[in-house]
């Protein structure tokens, strides 16, 4: 028994190594540009133990890319609130204590690759239509929803991945103030 619990305690060691890995590259390089051997080279390991954890460089993404947005349930907040709320979270989600490289590597992949993209609009749609639906009319609520995350998206492009210094020395209360008032507008419907 002792022996399987080391057997699994390095194969969960080895399986993290490989999910670290494997986030830190597709941020970095996109998911076009990352390849297993290169995934694996920064995992210490050989590359047949990639595929033999996770099958598919495909599967590797979207189990590393895969995450929860956990944005707050707009029933509870102010109304009026509401832009300002999801755009202080989002921020959040980019630079706090729970920033882990998630949506930067969808976004950098999610440019050159389908799959990549496709992910992306799997994540907003069963996280960002939800709370449309909860804020306003859910005739307009997937309208809305892509509106309101091309506002979040577009903020993460310029801040995060092509680093437009106006937007990055942008404070964190004027972003929450400028973007929240358009986002507001999206989520509310009025």
């Amino acid at each position: 028994m002792t022996d399987k619990l080391l057997k699994m305690k390095k194969s969960e060691r080895t399986r993290a190594a490989i999910e670290a890995a494997a986030r830190r590259l597709f941020a970095e390089q996109g998911y076009e540009r990352t390849v297993i051997r290169d995934i694996a080279a920064a995992a210490g390991i050989d590359p047949a133990m990639v595929i033999r954890y996770f099958g598919s460089k495909e599967r590797l993404f979207a189990e590393v890319a895969d995450f929860d947005l956990g944005l707050p349930d707009v029933t509870a907040l102010d109304r009026a609130r509401i832009g300002e709320t999801l755009v202080a979270h989002f921020l959040t989600m980019w630079e706090g204590e729970q920033a882990n490289g998630g949506l930067a590597i969808l976004l950098r992949s999610a440019a050159s690759n389908e799959f990549a993209a496709q992910r992306m609009q799997q994540l907003f749609a069963a996280q960002i239509l939800p709370v449309m639906l909860a804020a306003g009319p859910a005739a307009t609520a997937p309208q809305r929803a892509g509106l309101a995350a091309s506002q979040m998206l577009g903020l993460a492009l310029t801040r995060y991945v092509l680093a437009f210094p106006p937007v990055v020395a942008l404070d964190h209360a004027t972003i929450v103030r400028e973007i929240g008032a358009t986002v507001q507008r999206y989520a509310t419907g009025t």
